[in-house]
């Protein structure tokens, strides 16, 4: 049921994809993230929490230093750099070895993130903004995670037919740029210009990616998000409950990495469904 995958990644060993679920814990360094603005964006905290969020099964740590949320002012690029760049390097100075995405905009960001010891880009823009973005990926050898963000989408937009096309945009832009295929991992982006109901369609039918673009990696970022909570009507730190059963439902689906605030109770319900597809390991 889930493509197997094999990612390289420049500075540590391969990530391998299948059936074996990743959890992606998320360490915002930002003040005003929609659901945990401000908790971790000094350097010990956030230095504290990857440990925490190690300990509780993480398998990649995203750092991102600009909000994404609906309404957030934007960062200037040397602000983002402050931000993001003294985490990095307190996180490798630990001695802690987890690969690293940067959830970034900037070309520079990225690159320099890069060099400090990051190994994969997670860029919201899908490749689709600024040219650079690729150029850098290409030369430093890392892996893309490219997300769907269509400005253009609308409340009327036909979901899955969009998508595929953007994505089809991106891998374009990929193979031109030197960058290998099989090395972009797709994010379908909720939440981002979608409404409810296009959210939950996505979710119902996201193993149509899988089917489309059979030699790419998914990735699956529900967390705490809005489609949550406008369903539910709760606030973001009420969103667990929710959120795991979006976890499941995307993995169920064919996802492979899924982008957690909470990464305990999310990998535990990955391995029940892990067990639930293709039976418990075998002791």
């Amino acid at each position: 049921m889930h493509t197997k995958h094999t990612i390289n990644l420049a500075h540590r060993p391969a990530l391998q994809l299948g059936q074996h679920a990743l959890v992606m814990g998320i360490l915002n360094v930002t003040p005003d993230s929609f659901s945990d603005g401000g908790t971790h964006n000094a350097i010990d905290a956030a230095l504290a929490h990857a440990r925490l969020m190690l300990a509780e099964g993480a398998d990649i740590i995203d750092i991102g230093g600009e909000s994404t949320r609906p309404g957030a002012e934007p960062v200037g690029t040397q602000q983002e750099l402050d931000r993001v760049m003294p985490v990095i390097d307190a996180i490798r100075a630990a001695g802690i070895t987890v690969p690293i995405s940067i959830d970034t905009m900037k070309p520079l960001v990225a690159h320099q993130a890069l060099e400090a010891g990051a190994d994969i880009i997670n860029d919201v823009n899908g490749l689709q903004g600024p040219p650079e973005m690729a150029e850098i990926a290409a030369v430093m050898e890392a892996p893309v995670i490219a997300m769907h963000w269509d400005r253009n989408w609308t409340a009327d937009t036909d979901p899955l037919p969009a998508m595929m096309s953007y994505f089809r945009s991106t891998l374009d832009i990929a193979s031109r740029a030197g960058i290998a295929p099989q090395t972009v991992i797709l994010d379908p982006g909720f939440g981002f210009t979608k409404t409810l109901n296009q959210n939950y369609s996505i979710l119902r039918q996201i193993n149509e990616l899988t089917h489309e673009f059979p030699t790419n990696a998914l990735l699956v970022g529900t967390s705490r998000k809005s489609m949550i909570g406008k369903l539910l009507d709760n606030l973001p730190g009420e969103r667990l409950a929710g959120t795991i059963a979006t976890t499941v439902q995307g993995y169920e689906r064919g996802g492979h990495i899924f982008r957690v605030h909470d990464v305990a109770p999310n990998r535990d319900a990955l391995r029940v469904a892990e067990a639930t597809l293709y039976g418990p390991p075998q002791n």
